[in-house]
């Protein structure tokens, strides 16, 4: 594996452009840059082909099977021990059967070695669910994502299902395909109890193993697409008698949904006066739990108009925490196991979002309709911008915006730190504090190459393989005992308790009319919404800025227009017009072309097309959004 170390210097901003948070006198220093060593996890050899048989003895002469360059890789969290990690990847090119060969094929859950060592047969892997007998795996689904190993070393939850090993540990010669077993999860959403139950995603297991949060999509008749998030106690039926599969299963019980019905949202009126509650609780997507298991992790309504960070909430006292604060884009984190460090996957440095959210101090009015669109421009399709940042637990500050993890290399094709590698979810801590693994993958045609101006070049990986995971040593923390998580008793007192049969309803949103934003320390704006014809949502919001500031720092004066049509689900087609200027610590304006600026972009795919353009400067440095196709 080879090794890679992180340069003890801070990460270099453009000053212009980081002038965004007043030094808060309440929070301690920012800490110093630390020492840290990245290296590679070593996966399967890779087949040349997808062709049967090309996994050879040549390639692999132990016959512990093959991937392909494009891997399906998803890499998971650590083992209990610290020495093994988790991960789902897809293998190919097995021969048939009956050569006992055959089982390594299609997407399997492996483990792998952390130190160096090896397994008695000499991988440093292992397959745990390759060659399962049928009848230990009914129900399975083809689909392993965001794979977490339980703790006690045991069990795994990949996608939505349960790979349990019994009582022996996954990574023990013990754990044989025979002595697993695959368990779906089921989240009955039916007053009787039938049918398949409702369709989750994004599930994060809870440090206490007993309870699993998760989130859910509704579309709407317009096209529009919102998500509700739930934590729910996992409970093993065994021989359950309704609902499907009829077979051994997990039962998500106890299901709460994460939102308040009593709390005002964010945006709310009074009079004919708009309100911007900063406690509001506006979960999109829930990314996790804190170490402790006393906080969920989530994406949600803004703090500032097109800035997308990571938030955490207490879930019994309902307290929010801002995570993180810079205006590019974020959303996997993981907490530590002691809750005082989080690692994130962020677009910070890139300067992939500057051009819309750089701006600071922008109340979040346009994004009660853009928020779907400005998300969506993080990524030109499958190529995602992130890299991996650790940032202390009271977040962005002052001129402090965390480290990056990868820093260190020669940003060649291959060095670790190589812009065309970019970070896929979730960064997972190690349970004594001192490691964090991560995977990327590299950037393929058409997102470079072609009518690209991003260039293409042959991976530097073994057999040119897309996907790698990488393993970063904090070298100066000393390792530590994982606190044992703070129960929880299946009451979250701000939740919403989950009813089956019952539907989760879009929140209502502001009716037409004009209205008056004040800001905290000075001046108002003007704000007009319009509803669509049918009346069921906005579709225009303008807002005009006399002098408005909420901080001191920032003030802002002139105009923005924004309407928000979605003709199919996820499709957002956007026109925006904009003329703000900013006066107070950072001189900066935010301004469309003439006609403005219009958007075409899907949040399912992720890839924007631009007429026109928005262009956001900050004491003189100009952000420009990306080409169309980049």
């Amino acid at each position: 594996m080879p090794i890679h170390v992180l340069p003890l210097a801070p990460p270099n901003f453009i000053a212009s452009s980081t002038s965004y948070l007043s030094v808060t006198n309440q929070l301690p220093s920012p800490p110093a840059p630390e020492p840290i060593t990245v290296a590679e996890l070593t996966l399967p050899p890779v087949a040349p082909d997808s062709s049967t048989s090309s996994c050879s003895v040549r390639i692999n002469p132990r016959g512990t099977g093959c991937i392909g360059k494009v891997t399906g890789l998803g890499s998971g969290n650590f083992l209990p021990d610290n020495k093994h990690v988790v991960a789902s990847i897809i293998f190919t090119g097995a021969p048939a059967a009956p050569d006992p060969r055959n089982i390594f094929s299609g997407l399997q859950l492996i483990i792998i070695k952390t130190d160096n060592t090896t397994f008695p047969n000499g991988d440093p892997w292992k397959c745990i669910t390759c060659g399962m007998p049928a009848e230990n795996q009914v129900g399975r689904v083809d689909l392993m994502d965001y794979p977490q190993a339980f703790s006690n070393g045991k069990r795994v939850l990949a996608g939505p299902q349960i790979i349990d090993c019994g009582s022996f540990q996954l990574s023990s010669t013990q754990c044989t395909p025979a002595a697993t077993y695959i368990y779906p999860i089921r989240w009955n959403t039916s007053p009787t109890g039938e049918g398949p139950g409702g369709s989750i995603r994004e599930l994060r297991l809870h440090p206490d193993n007993n309870h699993l949060g998760f989130n859910s999509l509704l579309i709407g008749s317009d096209g529009s697409v919102s998500q509700f998030a739930y934590i729910g106690r996992l409970v093993f039926n065994a021989v359950p008698n309704t609902g499907t599969p009829l077979s051994a299963r997990y039962d998500l019980i106890n299901v709460t949904a994460l939102v308040d019905p009593h709390e005002r949202p964010q945006v709310y009126v009074e009079g004919r006066e708009l309100k911007i509650n900063q406690s509001a609780i506006g979960i999109g997507e829930l990314r996790g739990f804190s170490g402790s298991g006393q906080e969920v992790t989530y994406i949600g309504s803004p703090t500032e108009s097109c800035n997308i960070d990571v938030y955490a909430i207490h879930l019994i006292t309902g307290k929010i925490r801002r995570l993180t604060a810079h205006p590019e884009y974020v959303d996997p984190v993981d907490i530590s196991p002691d809750d005082a460090w989080t690692a994130v996957m962020d677009t910070r440095g890139t300067g992939r979002q500057m051009w819309l959210s750089g701006m600071r101090g922008i109340p979040p009015i346009i994004d009660m309709i853009v928020i779907g669109a400005t998300s969506s421009t993080r990524n030109n399709g499958e190529r995602r911008f992130f890299q991996p940042w650790l940032i202390d637990r009271y977040g962005d500050r002052g001129q402090y915006f965390g480290q990056r993890i990868n820093a260190a290399g020669d940003g060649s094709p291959g060095a670790v730190n190589d812009a065309e590698w970019n970070g896929r979810a979730d960064p997972k801590w190690s349970p004594d504090g001192t490691r964090i693994v991560y995977y990327q993958a590299q950037t393929v045609p058409p997102e470079c190459g072609g009518k690209n101006p991003l260039p293409c070049y042959n991976s530097t990986e073994p057999g040119g393989r897309q996907e790698r995971i990488m393993l970063a040593t904090l070298i100066s923390r000393k390792p530590y005992t994982r606190p044992a998580p703070v129960p929880f008793n299946n009451v979250v007192p701000w939740g919403t308790p989950y009813v089956p049969g019952s539907t989760s309803a879009a929140p209502a949103h502001i009716p037409e009319g004009k209205y008056t934003l004040r800001g905290q320390v000075s001046g108002f704006a003007n704000v007009t919404i319009t509803e669509n014809a049918d009346k069921t949502s906005i579709e225009t919001i303008m807002v005009t800025y006399y002098s408005f500031s909420d901080n001191g720092d920032n003030i802002l004066h002139g105009s923005e227009r924004v309407t928000v049509k979605t003709p199919s689900a996820g499709q957002n087609e956007v026109d925006w017009f904009s003329d703000i200027v900013q006066t107070g610590v950072t001189y900066g304006t935010k301004t469309t072309t003439p006609g403005g600026m219009h958007l075409s972009v899907n949040i399912f795919q992720n890839l924007a097309t631009f007429t026109g353009n928005l262009t956001t400067t900050l004491d003189g440095k100009a952000w420009f959004q990306p080409a169309n196709g980049t």
